[in-house]
C-alpha cells in the first residue's frame, strides 16, 4: 500500500426530497446570484427544474440560465457560459444535470477568473488558482464528478477530449436525489454503470493497492452490476436506485484510489479519443469496448488480479484463465445491452489510425504497462471485432 492523504471537501446531501433544499444551502452560504447550467431540457420534463426555480425564488436567490450542454460536453458551450457569468456578475455556478453539465460547470467556474482561454487548463498550460463556488444537483449518476475535482471537455475544433484536475473545482455541495433518475432511459443507466465500474477497475488493476481497498472495489462493482439489472426491470425501485447512485459517487470520490499509485487510466485515455472522434458514442459505450481490449493486451501483467476479480466479482470457481474473466465481463456488458466492439458503434477499420493519432497526443500513458503509439494501435485492433 502506498502512502496517501485523503481529503474530500464536498458535502454530499443524499436522498428523497433533497432537491428542494438547494435555495436554503445557497442562502446559508451567502450566495445571492447564480448561473444555472443544465442540458437539453429533461429537467423540465421530470419536475426538477420547477423545484429548483421555486427553491431559489423562495430563498431570494437570483439566477441567469445557460442551457444546451450536450453529452460529451464541448468547449464552445463553456466559453459561452463564462461570458454570461461575467456579464451578470454571478457569485456561484449551479449545475443541474449529469456529468457533462457538472464537468462543464467546473470549467466555467475555473474560467471565470482566468484571462486566457480555459482550454489552457486542459492542455497543461494553466494551473487553476481560483474558481467560483460550484453547487450541484445531480440528475444522472455515472461519472462521480459530483464529488471530485476532475473535468472532461471536448475541443470540437481540434477533436481533443482532455481533462484537468484541481482542488478549486470540487463542488461545495452536491445534492443526489435518486428519485429524480427514475425517468432516465435504459441506455443511460447502462452506460452510467459501465463508466462507474471502469473508474473502480482503473484503480483495482493498478500496480499497487491493498486487500481492504480491493474488497471495497469489488463490493462497489458487484453493487453496480446487481442494481443495474434491477433498475432495468424496475426503474422506480428506490433501494436499487439509491444503492446505484451512491456506488457511482464512491467509485470516483477518492476512496477507491487509496493506497494505489493513482490508477492506470489507460482505458479512459483510449476511450476519450473514440468519443472525440465521434461524439455520438457515449463514454460508457466506449469504455465497454476498450477496457476488455486493454485487459487482453496487458493480461500477463494483471493475470493474478484478473483471477482474483473472477473469483470475487463473478463468483468463478475451479480452473479458469484470465481470458475467461475478460470474456465474462464482456458477456455481462452484452447482457445489459452495451456494445463490446468498435465495429458495433460504426467505427471502420480505416478509422483506427485516426483514433490512434488522437490518443497518442497524451502518450505515453499507463502504469500497468506504459502505452506508446504502437501499443495503442494494437489495443484498438483487438477492440475492433
Amino acid at each position: 500500500m502506498e502512502n496517501f492523504v485523503f481529503h474530500n471537501p464536498t458535502k454530499l446531501v443524499f436522498g428523497k426530497g433533497t432537491v428542494e433544499k438547494i435555495g436554503e444551502y445557497l442562502k446559508k452560504d451567502g450566495i445571492r446570484k447564480v448561473l444555472m447550467l443544465y442540458g437539453g431540457g429533461s429537467i423540465k420534463k421530470n419536475g426538477v427544474y420547477e423545484k429548483v426555480v421555486r427553491s431559489l425564488h423562495d430563498n431570494g436567490i437570483e439566477k441567469v440560465e445557460v442551457s444546451g450542454v450536450r453529452p460529451n460536453p464541448v468547449l464552445s458551450k463553456v466559453h459561452e457560459a463564462i461570458q454570461v457569468a461575467r456579464e451578470n456578475n454571478v457569485e456561484a455556478i449551479l449545475a443541474v444535470g449529469g456529468g457533462s453539465v457538472v464537468d462543464s460547470a467546473k470549467a466555467i467556474a475555473a474560467g471565470f477568473y482566468y484571462d486566457g482561454d480555459i482550454w489552457d487548463a486542459f492542455i497543461g498550460k494553466y494551473n487553476v488558482k481560483k474558481a467560483l463556488p460550484l453547487y450541484v444537483i445531480l440528475t444522472m449518476s455515472a461519472t462521480g464528478t459530483e464529488m471530485n475535482g476532475n473535468a472532461v471537455v471536448t475541443n470540437e475544433k481540434t477533436q481533443e477530449k482532455f481533462y484537468f484536475s484541481s482542488k478549486h473545482v470540487y463542488p461545495v455541495l452536491s445534492i443526489v436525489d435518486p428519485t429524480t433518475q427514475y425517468s432516465l432511459p435504459a441506455n443511460q443507466v447502462v452506460y452510467g454503470a459501465i463508466d462507474a465500474i471502469s473508474h473502480v477497475m482503473e484503480y483495482y488493476f493498478d500496480v499497487a493497492g491493498s486487500d481492504l481497498i480491493d474488497r471495497i472495489d469489488e463490493g462497489i462493482i458487484k453493487t453496480l452490476m446487481e442494481t443495474t439489472e434491477v433498475i432495468l426491470k424496475e426503474p422506480e425501485n428506490y433501494e436499487a436506485r439509491a444503492n446505484f447512485c451512491l456506488a457511482t459517487t464512491l467509485a470516483l470520490n477518492g476512496l477507491t484510489g487509496l493506497g494505489t499509485t493513482g490508477g492506470d487510466w489507460s482505458s479512459h485515455e483510449l476511450e476519450h479519443a473514440i468519443s472525440a472522434f465521434n461524439p455520438d458514442i457515449a463514454h460508457g459505450a466506449g469504455l465497454a469496448i476498450v477496457f476488455p481490449a486493454w485487459m487482453s493486451y496487458v493480461k500477463e501483467q494483471i493475470s493474478e488480479k484478473l483471477i482474483k476479480f473472477g473469483k470475487n466479482v463473478f463468483g468463478m470457481s475451479g480452473e479458469f484463465s484470465p481470458d475467461d474473466v475478460i470474456n465474462q465481463l464482456k458477456s455481462w456488458y452484452k447482457k445489459i445491452g452495451a456494445p463490446v466492439t468498435l465495429k458495433e458503434v460504426g467505427i471502420n477499420k480505416e478509422d483506427i489510425e485516426k483514433i490512434t493519432q488522437l490518443a497518442n497526443k497524451h502518450a505515453p500513458f499507463g502504469t500497468v504497462k506504459e502505452l506508446k503509439m504502437e501499443d495503442i494501435r494494437k489495443i484498438y485492433e483487438i477492440a475492433y471485432e
